[in-house]
């Protein structure tokens, strides 16, 4: 047996763990936490026509980063300005950032979350 101190006392009511035993971390809460809540999560969005960037938009509202593909409309150019236009203006309502990543990638965030502009670079 493994002797364990604090942690499994706390959530499993006990201070061994048998051998060959296993926790799932995933469930258990800590004090130390304060509450936090999870932020959100990444999400990826396909545009296939202008109408498809609202639905990405409201990810971003509800706190997800987004990654946008938008290689079916790379050819427009009235298209990628509008939605351009668009992505930016949900960004400044969240308080939050976008930018391209890729050639037909762009990253909408929520608040709290800016994205660096500079790549990281391998050192030789």
């Amino acid at each position: 047996m493994m002797k364990r101190s604090g942690l499994l006392r706390r959530h499993h009511g006990s201070d061994t763990l048998e051998e060959g035993t296993f926790l799932d971390l995933g469930t258990m809460g800590f004090e130390e936490e304060g509450g936090v809540a999870t932020r959100g999560s990444i999400r990826l969005a396909e545009v296939l026509r202008y109408d498809d960037i609202r639905a990405a938009s409201k990810l971003a509202y509800q706190g997800d980063i987004v990654i946008i593909d938008y290689t079916s409309v790379a050819n427009d150019q009235n298209t990628i300005r509008r939605m351009s236009i668009d992505l930016k203006n949900v960004a400044k309502d969240v308080n939050g950032d976008v930018a391209g990543i890729a050639k037909n990638l762009i990253a909408l965030t929520p608040a709290g979350i800016r994205i660096d502009r500079q790549k990281i670079r391998p050192s030789f």
